[in-house]
């Protein structure tokens, strides 16, 4: 590795957080926006959401969601409708009070999320048990203004997907937030090679006006929990508070059961924190924007460029994204950049490759170098960045496992969590018993995996409600 290439890369094993900072930008994955708290992703980074977008798209489909817009701007008096959730989102909303040359009549809200204006329009389509279950998402931006922001992790305006059905029943309303957990992870475990560590939310940490809260945590690589996604079971909360009824099936007017899920370019800032290292990004081959980068060796010789050409046209016609860099750069400046990129394989090809048939393949997951028969080359990449895939996801998978440690003392637990771990243990489930955790240590409750009242509580000593994680967060 050059060394002076990535001096302007943070040493990761010296500060994570300014590391994962020098890397979004370096790599232009996203840039500072004009306004403080705000970002502009950049091509190579949208890239990479597309991809996401295009995995998600497809799973929601197959669970007979259509996708649909709803405005950004929403009336004030919907936000006051549910009390939990108006006082929730307080701290974080924009409101708009003059627009047009002159002062509103009533402010506006930009949505932060958007279960009032869209429980609005809920009340007037549905009508009847017939038209239930009704499953509608929308890919739209949202603002929340942070106080403290890091591009992709915790931004003003991001980017996500928020999803919300209506059902005839509190049962099927929980059943939508869990099935759209396992959309969640199973997106992250085949698509972006992350595994997570998936449960419930405490009262204290679930959405606002929710009945229940379901979380998916990605473990980074300093230890650190990041929620990467979440789904709610509403109940009847947002119903009642948009009047959504339907006739059920005895002619009775009832109030409608809800759910809503979401996931946004969060997740793009857990894939440079799991997957990253000291040379830079590391990605996996299926959300990679490029999966093979082709690099000309020797390329004013006889040959060199047309049959990198030839390589490029075979292996985009199997579906592999590659690209060709035949500029002036060195070999060796190319390597060291798509190496910072993440690019998951790079293919060098030069005279004497092509005399021997074949070609040199470097994986950027082990940096191990292979020899590729020319002949069949399509179909060897497509096997290799499949073992890159799998042996990504089993390194974060190790790093997930090393990452958790189980014990029963409280001043052990918070020792290994500032040490960079997760810890498992037991909690009696009182609110204030959490908040004193929160205030004393700065670490909070992840998710709870599992009823427990067979052992006592990790703080306060009384018997245990829940097993559960603890741990710090970005």
């Amino acid at each position: 590795m050059n060394k002076d290439f990535v001096s302007e890369i943070t040493d990761i094993n010296k500060d994570f957080p300014q590391w994962y900072t020098d890397v979004v930008l370096k790599t232009e994955m996203v840039d500072y926006g004009p306004v403080k708290g705000t970002m502009v992703i950049r091509p190579y980074g949208y890239a990479i959401w597309e991809n996401i977008q295009h995995y998600l798209d497809a799973e929601f489909k197959k669970q007979g969601v259509q996708n649909a817009y709803f405005p950004m701007f929403i009336p004030e008096s919907f936000l006051k409708r549910e009390a939990e959730h108006v006082e929730g989102f307080a701290p974080e909303v924009a409101v708009v009070t003059f627009a047009g040359g002159q002062e509103l009549a009533e402010k506006l809200i930009v949505r932060p999320t958007s279960e009032t204006i869209i429980g609005e329009m809920f009340s007037k389509w549905i009508k009847s048990y017939r038209d239930l279950p009704y499953k509608i998402n929308q890919w739209c931006n949202v603002v929340r203004w942070e106080k403290t922001t890091r591009p992709f992790l915790r931004t003003s305006e991001f980017l996500w997907q928020e999803g919300h059905t209506v059902q005839a029943s509190i049962e099927d309303a929980n059943k939508d937030a869990l099935t759209m957990l396992d959309v969640y992870s199973n997106c992250l475990k085949n698509l972006l090679a992350i595994p997570t560590l998936t449960g419930k939310k405490t009262e204290n940490e679930k959405f606002a006006g929710a009945v229940a809260t379901y979380s998916m945590e990605a473990i980074m690589k300093d230890g650190k929990c990041l929620q990467a996604g979440t789904t709610h079971n509403l109940g009847q909360n947002f119903a009642k508070a948009s009047n959504i009824k339907f006739l059920n099936q005895n002619e009775k007017l009832e109030y409608a059961y809800t759910s809503s899920w979401g996931v946004s370019t969060r997740l793009i800032g857990a894939l440079v924190m799991v997957h990253g290292d000291e040379r830079g990004l590391r990605l996996p081959p299926k959300v990679a924007p490029i999966q093979v980068v082709l690099i000309p060796i020797a390329s004013k010789k006889e040959g060199v460029l047309e049959k990198c050409n030839e390589v490029k046209t075979l292996l985009e016609n199997h579906g592999i994204r590659v690209k060709l860099d035949d500029s002036n750069n060195t070999p060796g400046w190319k390597f060291n950049e798509y190496e910072m990129r993440g690019v998951p394989l790079r293919l060098e090809i030069g005279p004497r490759d092509i005399e021997n048939g074949l070609a040199t393949a470097v994986r950027r997951d082990t940096h191990e170098k292979l020899q590729l028969n020319l002949n069949n080359l399509p179909n060897e990449v497509e096997k290799t960045l499949n073992l890159i895939q799998n042996n990504m996801y089993k390194q974060a998978e190790i790093n997930l496992k090393n990452s958790i440690v189980e014990t029963d003392n409280f001043d052990e637990m918070v020792n290994e969590i500032n040490s960079g771990k997760v810890a498992l243990t037991y909690h009696c489930g009182n609110s204030n018993c959490e908040t004193e955790i929160k205030n004393k240590t700065t670490i909070k409750t992840r998710v709870i995996i599992a009823d427990d009242n067979k052992h006592t509580c990790i703080y306060c000593g009384k018997p245990s409600k829940y097993k559960l994680y603890f741990g710090k967060q970005y």
